[in-house]
């Protein structure tokens, strides 16, 4: 098996703070996003994008990293949020959020994928699929992951019907038919097409 070399570091000497969000693509529940700063020496060969990880992996990495990290945060924007602004902006919105909640202020900013709109002066750089190439955003995607799936199985309690403990509210063919069955819960959000038919929702 090839291990998977991750970098440190963007800037050298400098305190930054790798970004990655997770669940835009889903049906229902938050878009969440995570900020990390590891020390320069930072080291793991397991961490990778949290896509391509398993789920027992990703559970592995979270005290590892909230363990050696600098700083960490991890904040969320919820579906009615999402439905007001959209899921670009919530994605920004949740990333900022989640470094703004830092204890130590990042001097440079690592932000997964090609765009981003900050709300401070720190200064940033995107990067197109980050999370497979430095060990800082690699980390936020784990956390912003697991800390989501955290949230939507302990929904699934709440609203059983819809297969959230193992979709995690992204658009599976369980979780369209139990929409379709069942209707919409206060954790749908409304703006996505959630029907693959054009079906009117009873809300």
């Amino acid at each position: 098996m090839t291990t998977i070399k991750l970098l440190p570091y963007f800037k050298k000497n400098t305190i930054e703070a790798g970004c990655d969000e997770a669940g835009r693509g889903c049906l229902a529940g938050p878009v969440f996003a995570a900020a990390v700063i590891l020390p320069p020496d930072f080291k793991n060969e397991l961490l990778n994008d949290s896509k391509k990880l398993t789920e027992k992996q990703r559970y592995f990495l979270r005290p590892i990293i909230e363990k050696e990290a600098i700083a960490w945060a991890v904040e969320a924007v919820d579906n009615e949020e999402i439905d007001k602004i959209n899921i670009l902006n919530a994605s920004f919105l949740a990333m900022n959020r989640a470094v703004k909640k830092l204890k130590i202020v990042p001097e440079h900013l690592l932000i997964d994928g090609n765009r981003f709109r900050p709300q401070t002066e720190i200064p940033f750089t995107c990067m197109v699929k980050g999370d497979g190439r430095f060990f800082s955003i690699a980390a936020a995607s784990v956390l912003a992951k697991t800390y989501r799936d955290d949230f939507m199985a302990e929904i699934h309690s709440e609203f059983p019907n819809y297969d959230w403990d193992k979709n995690k509210g992204y658009p599976t063919k369980k979780h369209r038919e139990g929409i379709k069955k069942h209707g919409v819960t206060k954790y749908h959000r409304m703006t996505f097409r959630l029907l693959d038919e054009q079906l009117k929702l009873d809300i």
